[in-house]
């Protein structure tokens, strides 16, 4: 795809981490502006890549052909006003990795039917492993959609969902997704060592465990439950363990898990909207 001008609002990790990644892909520094009210994290920035920085806005977005809103949602409404003079005289993509505020309210903010697209990122973007969920407004045209998934395929993998009130799902199973996985190894690396292993030994285990177990969930194109067949032999000492997680209702418990997150989603994006 060829070059296109991008102007971030907002210059945090994940704003750092696009950046990085979109520059590693072959994006042109020079094409990519960044605003931010802190003068730190524009110096951070430009030790990333050697893109343009300021402290305006509203001079950050004009002529942009996406601009990536990554501030806090608390912020949002403010953020929006100072560029939305610009959004109006423009056909710019908006994209925004903030959590929870709706399509809505941007455009409600923006005072435009402006293109839209949000995003669902995770913290594995930062290393470049990220998980992206991107829903797209009707304004959004052919070109925007690939433009939004080239800039979230930097820092990853990107999936489309067909409604905007399945970002709350995918908040659920990615977007909190990681720390989940965190606490199911925190739980191997404790229980490890109450079997009488040390924690440094322990925890290596583990950690190279989760890597290789996602490396072959990623790389065998073999469903999971196959995968988990291959090692659970008949009577052995795996089917001994996954039996138990099935007894206390392992799979129960991650649905309840699952859904109590998604419903807090959705009431975050309501007093957000």
């Amino acid at each position: 795809m060829s070059d296109f001008s991008i102007a971030f609002i907002g210059a945090g990790n994940m704003a750092s981490s696009i950046i990085g990644g979109l520059t590693a892909s072959g994006h042109r520094a020079a094409s990519i502006h960044a605003a931010d009210v802190s003068t730190e994290s524009l110096e951070h920035l430009t030790r990333v890549a050697p893109v343009t920085t300021g402290t305006d806005n509203a001079a950050a977005a004009s002529g942009a052909d996406v601009i990536i809103l990554a501030v806090k949602p608390q912020v949002m409404a403010e953020v929006c006003a100072s560029i939305a003079p610009v959004v109006a005289e423009s056909d710019a993509l908006i994209l925004t990795i903030a959590a929870g505020v709706p399509i809505a309210s941007y455009q409600r903010w923006l005072h435009t039917a402006a293109p839209v697209v949000r995003c669902m990122p995770n913290t594995p973007s930062l290393l470049g492993s990220g998980a992206s969920g991107l829903f797209a407004s009707p304004e959004v045209s052919s070109l925007q959609r690939e433009r939004a998934q080239a800039i979230m395929d930097a820092v990853g993998t990107s999936v489309w969902v067909e409604e905007e009130q399945q970002l709350h799902a995918v908040t659920a199973v990615s977007g909190s997704g990681p720390a989940y996985f965190f606490l199911f190894m925190e739980s191997m690396v404790n229980a490890g060592e109450r079997l009488g292993l040390d924690r440094d030994t322990a925890t290596a285990l583990v950690q190279q465990t989760c890597l290789g177990a996602a490396r072959m969930a990623l790389e065998s194109g073999v469903p999971l439950d196959e995968l988990r067949q291959r090692v659970t032999s008949p009577k052995g000492t795996t089917e001994r363990a996954i039996a138990s997680f099935e007894a206390q209702g392992l799979r129960e418990l991650v649905h309840n898990a699952l859904t109590a997150c998604s419903a807090r989603s959705e009431e975050l994006s309501n007093e957000l909207g």
